[in-house]
């Protein structure tokens, strides 16, 4: 039997956010054919290894040259040395893209590079930086392939990046979509419960300011139909919700029972998935909601108005703001039959997006870049 693939994973962080959670999901699939080394740029955030299957063979990487810094010859080579024992390299988003400038500026040996960009950080939510354009231009002509989830992203990769487009790869994000189709646990988000005669909106996001969730607090505020709002995550902007939750007298009605695993056993609870981000590109969330058979209400960001089906269309704002978001909601919260309908539609779309899929996609591309003839399935 051919020996396992060696392979490095270089993460800004490694706490769990869907890079990560996706990353750990493929690792989980390849099983015994492959072994893992993980870089987190962050050594204390690790959060994600807890997705990672029993029995897998991975370790964190202990005192690995510096992910990033100030631009560094040495902090290069050092990095090109250390990726020199790995059969491939996967990189993650701008905070590991030094991992593949590193590639770039010391060649000689270096393993084959899948750099993946996921989206853009608050700083970049409004627009991108010139810079870091082209620093992204340079690098990635090292990498053997560029794989990005969404056509937005797709589309700046060709276009921004100037990368060829024999080498950028779009593979959409995926669940297991069957499995939100079974009864959910009415136990499974600790402090909810709900009351007869109202509405569940509900979101999973990390709590970060890109998300905007104080927004999401305000159109459900502002809504006249009784409505129990859950938000499921973690992460600094929590005291800013719970602030907007208090201006909006909204302190009773307001769940947050941070980060829950198994979304399966619980999303199906919502009546209806809203998301108030300022930027994504195809996010695992609205997957979720649709294939759990709910309407999404949503920004018109990323690929979200090409993911929901047809009949979900109108409530994706043409405009994203607080006032469309809340009157989208209303809408929705007082009439069942919609709901029921747009919910069926997306399930039956969500069908595209399952994780058999995506997980053969990336597989093969791993397997093509490696040249190998194991198989990591």
């Amino acid at each position: 039997m051919p020996q396992p693939a060696n392979i490095l994973h270089l993460h800004s962080s490694f706490n769990l956010g869907s890079n990560e959670a996706r990353a750990a999901r493929l690792m989980n699939a390849f099983g015994d054919r492959a072994r893992h080394t993980i870089v987190s740029g962050m050594p204390g955030q690790l959060g994600a290894r807890d997705a990672i299957a029993a029995g897998i063979k991975y370790e964190i990487a202990q005192n690995p040259p510096p992910l990033t810094g100030r631009p560094s010859v040495a902090r290069y080579e050092a990095l090109a040395r250390y990726m020199r024992r790995f059969d491939l390299v996967l990189s993650h988003n701008w905070g590991a893209i030094d991992g593949v400038m590193a590639r770039r500026v010391f060649a000689k040996g270096a393993p084959p590079l899948v750099h993946h960009e996921d989206g853009f950080t608050e700083d970049e939510a409004g627009g991108l930086k010139r810079e870091r354009n082209y620093y992204r231009r340079v690098a990635l002509s090292a990498a053997q392939a560029l794989v990005v989830p969404s056509e937005v992203l797709h589309r700046i990769a060709l276009d921004v990046w100037k990368q060829p487009e024999a080498r950028v790869h779009r593979i959409t994000n995926g669940i297991a979509t069957a499995a939100y189709a079974g009864t959910c646990d009415p136990k499974a988000i600790p402090g909810f419960k709900r009351k007869p005669g109202e509405i569940v909106v509900g979101t999973l996001a990390g709590l970060r300011a890109i998300k905007d969730l104080p927004l999401l607090v305000r159109a459900v505020g502002g809504c006249s139909a009784r409505i129990r709002l859950v938000i499921v995550g973690e992460g600094p902007e929590r005291q800013a919700i719970l602030d907007a939750a208090e201006n909006m007298g909204l302190e009773d009605a307001l769940v947050l029972p941070g980060f829950l695993g198994a979304p399966h056993t619980f999303v199906g609870l919502f009546d209806i998935m809203a998301l108030s981000s300022k930027s994504e590109q195809f996010p695992i969330a609205v997957i979720e909601g649709m294939a759990a058979g709910l309407p999404i209400v949503a920004p018109p960001v990323g690929d979200v108005p090409r993911m929901v089906a047809v009949e979900n269309a109108p409530f994706i704002l043409e405009q994203p703001g607080e006032v469309p978001l809340r009157d989208a909601i209303e809408i929705l919260a007082r009439d069942p039959a919609l709901r029921a309908a747009i919910g069926a539609a997306n399930r039956r779309k969500a069908a595209d997006f399952d994780e058999n899929i995506m997980i053969a996609r990336y597989a093969s591309l791993y397997e093509t870049v490696m040249g190998r003839h194991a198989r990591l399935l």
